[in-house]
């Protein structure tokens, strides 16, 4: 398993990061536990050492579930990170209630990365004059924290201010092909790696988009590598950056984790045809996806019923593999009626909370219009 160093905090990590957002779910919408844990097995077996969740995933039991499937471990062999919720924070005294109950939950007496979870600008600017980022280091200097640092949804400008206004122990962003543009960004890698800040590396396939392509993308691929998935590419681009400590994947299926360790267990940097091949694919992608959802759900739910991310990512998908009948299924009968883009009320709660800062309500509109269309059906 290929590991990286964190120089500045004397650790060593492995690259790939189980990431606990996306676990498997029943029918009912539960998380799968039994599948989740053997998921987990299989990564930490092959050497995954780092354990990334959250207050909010799955409904608040993501932190729950991985408490209980890590309890069987040496509380040493692995890092365990999880974040603050801001959105919650109404007191200063919420910030240590919070982590506390974060404790509970993950059975453990420490996080070892605590980050402040989907840092925007207004969520900094209000935590700052709280003072929530002292109380933060006075749970560091109590040992409870071995790590902080926060997770970025903004603009390269804030970025820039937020790591700039301490010492970080490391971060997180959004980094992937094709958002090297999109918040921090490219900029925001090299502004951490001048600063000597460790990057983790969140959406590194974008929410799935990377993973599955239309024929004519996917056999760019195959001419490279026949063996190898798109999924597999896009994870290597990420990790060809020397600053790049961590790459979460959140994984859905034990397919997934077979993949991402196959990945991983002998990494290789990007050659450059590679890299070329990518930057091909890259022009083709972004003359066709609408809008850059992740589907990170944090849109939800939606006042109307409408399901936001099912929506965009149906919308995209269509447009990407530019035939209806291959999203047919998702769109008519999982989605259906009730939770489509025409249900939206334009009320714009959804977009204050985006942190990709998207025209939620412009684009369900186009979307339901494309989809109506069904121009592509072929």
């Amino acid at each position: 398993m290929e590991k990286r160093r964190f120089e500045n905090l004397g650790i060593d990590t492995s690259l790939l990061g189980f990431g606990c957002m996306r676990f498997p779910t029943t029918p009912e919408g539960n998380i799968d536990e039994p599948e989740a844990e053997r998921m987990l097995d299989a990564a930490i077996a092959a050497g995954v050492n780092y354990i990334d969740t959250a207050y909010p995933y799955h409904q608040g039991n993501s932190e729950i579930v991985v408490g209980k499937a890590l309890k069987k471990y040496d509380r040493n062999s692995f890092y365990l990170a999880t974040k603050l919720p801001l959105w919650k924070v109404e007191r200063l005294e919420d910030v240590e209630a919070i982590f506390e109950e974060q404790l509970t939950k993950l059975q453990t007496d420490h996080v070892d990365f605590y980050l402040m979870h989907a840092v925007n600008k207004e969520r900094w600017d209000k935590m700052r004059d709280m003072g929530c980022i002292q109380v933060l280091e006075k749970l560091k200097e109590k040992g409870k924290i071995r790590y902080l640092g926060f997770s970025f949804h903004d603009s390269y400008e804030v970025f820039e201010e937020v790591l700039s206004y301490r010492d970080w122990d490391f971060c997180q962003i959004q980094f992937n092909y094709m958002d090297t543009q999109e918040q921090a960004g490219l900029k925001g890698y090299e502004l951490a790696a001048e600063r000597q800040v460790p990057l983790i590396i969140m959406e590194p396939i974008k929410g799935g988009r990377l993973a599955a392509f239309s024929r004519d993308i996917t056999e760019k691929f195959r001419k490279l590598d026949e063996n190898a998935s798109p999924a597999s590419f896009a994870l290597r681009w990420v990790g060809s950056f020397p600053n790049v400590k961590v790459i979460l994947s959140g994984m859905s299926s034990m397919e997934q984790v077979q993949d991402n360790l196959k990945t991983f267990r002998e990494f290789k940097p990007l050659s450059q045809e590679e890299q070329q091949v990518i930057r091909d694919v890259v022009n083709t992608m972004r003359g066709r996806v609408q809008n850059g959802c992740t589907g990170c759900r944090y849109c939800m739910p939606c006042p109307a019923g409408v399901d936001i991310p099912g929506c965009f990512g149906v919308w995209n998908n269509y447009h990407i593999y530019q035939n209806y009948n291959l999203v047919k299924q998702d769109w008519e009968k999982n989605i259906g009626e009730s939770h489509q883009a025409k249900n939206c009320v334009k009320c714009g709660k959804c977009e204050a909370a985006c942190p990709q800062k998207l025209s939620i309500r412009e684009d369900l509109e186009r979307a339901q219009a494309d989809l109506d269309k069904r121009e592509m059906a072929f």
